[in-house]
């Protein structure tokens, strides 16, 4: 195997690190390749500006050239009640066990924080998001009857979805 052979098969290596306001760009255009109605990078910033917020984006680390934002988790904590704003991961990663590790970050921080639990929204048609979340011990606790829309106008229902941090 030659050494671009090698390098090409490489399982990319991530590295999670907190959000600032300079990747809020790569964060935006991230949000823009996986959702329907992707926030701005000024939506980014002004949330990740708030005292309350926060986020982690994925690095990877064994890239020779810079790549784009594999994965980020952006969320805040008020008063003991923590929630997961939005998260998103590149497809080509997708099963990778990055978003576990994202969430695992935010949950990690939340609590630091004072989070004694955390919620989240996900649509009902998601299923690889409901399977990642059930397997972190989310529970689901409400619904949210025509919460999403897409790019069509089509409506689903957003499922409600909570954890204790314990």
């Amino acid at each position: 195997m030659t050494m671009l052979e090698s390098y090409l098969s490489l399982k990319p290596e991530f590295e999670i690190i907190p959000m600032d306001a300079d990747d809020c760009h790569a964060v935006s255009t991230l949000h823009g390749e996986r959702f329907a109605r992707p926030w701005g990078d000024g939506e980014f910033y002004s949330l990740l500006s708030q005292n309350n917020v926060f986020g982690f984006v994925a690095r990877q680390t064994n890239a020779f050239l810079k790549k784009p934002l594999p994965g980020f988790v952006l969320a805040r904590e008020v008063a003991g009640e923590a929630e997961i704003l939005t998260i998103a991961v590149q497809a080509k990663v997708g099963r990778s066990g990055l978003g576990w590790r994202l969430m695992q970050a935010a949950m990690r921080e939340a609590k630091q924080r004072g989070g004694e639990s955390i919620f989240l929204e996900v649509d009902k048609g998601n299923v690889a998001a409901l399977g990642l979340y059930r397997k972190l011990g989310f529970d689901q606790v409400g619904e949210r009857r025509g919460y999403y829309k897409d790019a069509n106008g089509e409506v689903s229902t957003a499922l409600v979805m909570k954890r204790i941090l314990r």
